[in-house]
């Protein structure tokens, strides 16, 4: 077999049997685990502190990247085009964020009485709703309540 778990190939003129053409004898082994060592096999934990330390060494030393105003500008652009283009993720967020302000009851309240200050503020439009809650209840100023017919279907 070769290397990659094929049949032999007959080398004198590199052709394969005709039998057996380029097809594996046995199904492939699975590749063996190799066994992590160093950074790779530390915990997250101890990865994220090493690091960590790196990058305040380098700012401490002067090597580290300092950003420009202009180039944070433009990462920053970069990265919210790329993730807004996730419809269902940028859903998700303004769902979560909807439903965790509206958790707020003193929040909530408050936008409440502002929106009540603003909109009673115009007494036209308080008048007109008024109004029309009167029309609605079968009553107006304007003109009394018919009477109610008599048993025969006269007017008393």
């Amino acid at each position: 077999m070769d290397d990659r778990g094929m049949l032999p190939v007959n080398e004198s003129n590199n052709e394969s049997s005709s039998a057996t053409a380029e097809r594996p004898a046995t199904p492939p082994p699975a590749a063996p685990t190799k066994k992590l060592r160093g950074f790779a096999a530390m915990d997250i934990a101890r990865q994220r502190e090493i690091a960590s330390k790196g990058g305040r060494a380098a700012h401490e030393k002067g090597t580290a990247h300092e950003f420009t105003r202009e180039e944070a500008r433009a990462a920053g652009k970069k990265g919210g085009e790329a993730v807004s283009q996730n419809r269902k993720h940028m859903a998700d967020i303004g769902r979560k964020g909807g439903e965790r302000v509206s958790q707020d009851r003193e929040h909530m309240a408050h936008i409440g009485r502002k929106g009540g200050e603003a909109v009673s503020g115009d007494r036209q439009h308080m008048a007109e709703i008024g109004r029309k809650g009167g029309e609605s209840r079968g009553g107006s100023k304007s003109q009394p309540p018919a009477p109610p017919d008599g048993p025969d279907g006269e007017e008393r």
